[in-house]
């Protein structure tokens, strides 16, 4: 009999209610992944998605999951084990990962339990200076505005467009974040003043002040003005958003300029981009252990850093998701393991 341990688990879709915080066999790591014991977890869009299904997906996207599954992707915690081919790492080393993103994305990457088994290769050592919740809240949020803005990192098939995403140079632009309170957005931020941009965030009002001092120069209150009528012509614009009329940022970039969109599912717009002369691009974000280690040193210098909402023990996972769906979020919402 396997050894267990504690973790949230789905026996169907639904609402923040059908996660269930029970008893579950403890993974073994197979030939090149490590077994972590996790420490804290952190809630992304995915896992919102996965829980109800994918619903919003076309249906031929949707997946056909095998109950029960753990769902998640975003950890940190400690190397408790070693499987066989798996380099790199040693007991007790304090790592943090994004785990099988995308491959996993519609089963559940296991994330949401006391342990979990990592290929070692989607796995990074933590950058000194932080602890676990601030390590497990950067993966995905911050490969994903890593991926779009720096490198994509891999040549993988893009299922949203023909073409490969292929990075713009952002020293001495303009760029404007919309969503830019949220995990994605508030990362993009940074990450666009770090590479010499300046940048024009847009959030809701409260989001103001912290948007400033994590280096916007601009901010503009969506539930005030609508951004595209009161900013001036930007070069880029990265939608951390997504969701109905993406093409009204068209008319405020400069030809030859660019639109990121994190979630294009929906955009409308490709025939007015073309007659602008703007790019459209959006990228699929992967587990990186190797890009996670790079940008980690930003997190460990402080050029970068990750936002927390709030935090709820891994046993009320359900309130963090429900917390989830209210709207509003400022950074990340995060799940204490151990």
């Amino acid at each position: 009999m396997s050894a267990m341990m504690k973790a949230v688990r789905l026996h169907a879709f639904g609402g923040p209610e059908v996660l269930r915080y029970e008893e579950a066999h403890r993974p073994v790591p197979c030939a090149g992944e490590v077994l972590v014991r996790v420490q804290a977890a952190s809630i992304n869009p995915p896992d919102l998605y996965l829980r109800d299904g994918y619903r919003t997906l076309p249906p031929q996207w949707q997946p056909d999951s095998v109950f029960p599954l753990i769902p998640g992707t975003d950890i940190a915690g400690v190397v408790e084990a070693i499987g066989e081919g798996a380099h790199g790492f040693r007991a007790g080393d304090e790592v943090y990962s994004m785990v099988r993103f995308p491959q996993d994305v519609m089963k559940g990457s296991g994330a949401y339990a006391e342990y979990i088994a990592v290929p070692a290769d989607e796995l990074a050592l933590m950058p000194q200076g932080i602890d676990y919740l601030q390590a497990a809240a950067a993966p995905m949020s911050l490969l994903t505005a890593w991926q779009f803005l720096i490198d994509p990192g891999h040549h993988e098939p893009n299922p949203f467009q023909p073409f490969p995403h292929i990075p713009v140079s952002l020293k001495g632009k303009t760029v404007l974040v919309n969503g830019a309170g949220g995990g994605v957005g508030h990362l993009a931020v940074q990450l666009a003043r770090w590479r010499g941009a300046r940048v024009i965030a847009v959030a809701s009002g409260k989001h103001e002040a912290l948007l400033r001092e994590l280096g916007a120069s601009e901010f503009i209150d969506y539930t005030r003005h609508a951004a595209e009528t009161v900013a001036q012509p930007v070069d880029l614009v990265a939608d951390a958003v997504g969701g109905v009329n993406m093409e009204r940022f068209l008319p405020l970039i400069k030809p030859g300029g660019t639109l990121y969109l994190v979630n294009p599912l929906g955009f409308a717009g490709q025939q007015e981009a073309a007659r602008r002369g703007i790019t459209v691009s959006s990228a699929q974000v992967r587990s990186s252990g190797q890009q996670l280690q790079q940008a980690g040193q930003l997190l460990a210098s402080g050029e970068v850093r990750v936002v927390t909402d709030s935090i709820y023990p891994l046993r009320d996972a359900a309130a963090a998701h429900h917390r989830a769906s209210q709207g509003g979020i400022q950074g990340k919402i995060m799940l204490r393991v151990n």
